[in-house]
């Protein structure tokens, strides 16, 4: 195996046995840090001290991550049109905040045969809110709704 002293400094290749003398001498832990490589490399350290270090970088590591939430935002096809600026209103704070938006236009009855008016709906919609998000997924027809996904344009999104 090769081995890396406690100052990152490569000592060589050596048989397990003389390893873990090494490391005895020193009064300190041999912790294998690559096993996949060819030798596997182990290094002499502290391992308690090791397990407190990867345990922090996890932490710092889930503190920078951040879910995307889905809003959904649901219409019908004959909306109001200040009903609709509501709507948009809302979709456009929900992209500031970072949150992906599925915006549904219900149809009931015979109204899926007018799926073109709820088409021109949602690209409507898409051109309001073109400044704070893009189309993520096309409208399309689903059943008898016609969905359409939006996502922040800053895919960095804002980290609370």
């Amino acid at each position: 195996m090769r081995l890396i002293d406690t100052d990152g400094e490569q000592l060589g290749i050596f048989s397990t046995q003389d390893a873990l003398k090494k490391a005895y001498e020193k009064d300190l832990d041999l912790v294998e840090v690559a096993p996949q490589a060819k030798p596997p490399v182990c290094r002499i350290m502290d391992y308690g001290k090791f397990k407190y270090e990867q345990a922090k970088k996890d932490r710092e590591a889930r503190k920078n991550q951040r879910t995307i939430n889905i809003k959904e935002l649901k219409m019908r096809v004959n909306i109001d049109e200040h009903d609709f600026q509501v709507k948009v209103k809302s979709a456009k704070k929900f992209l500031k905040e970072g949150d992906k938006i599925k915006v549904t236009i219900m149809f009931r009855g015979r109204e899926i045969v007018h799926s073109e008016l709820g088409k021109r709906l949602l690209d409507r919609l898409a051109e309001e809110v073109n400044e704070e998000g893009l189309v993520e997924r096309k409208p399309n027809v689903e059943g008898k709704n016609m969905i359409m996904i939006l996502a922040p344009k800053d895919e960095k999104a804002k980290i609370e």
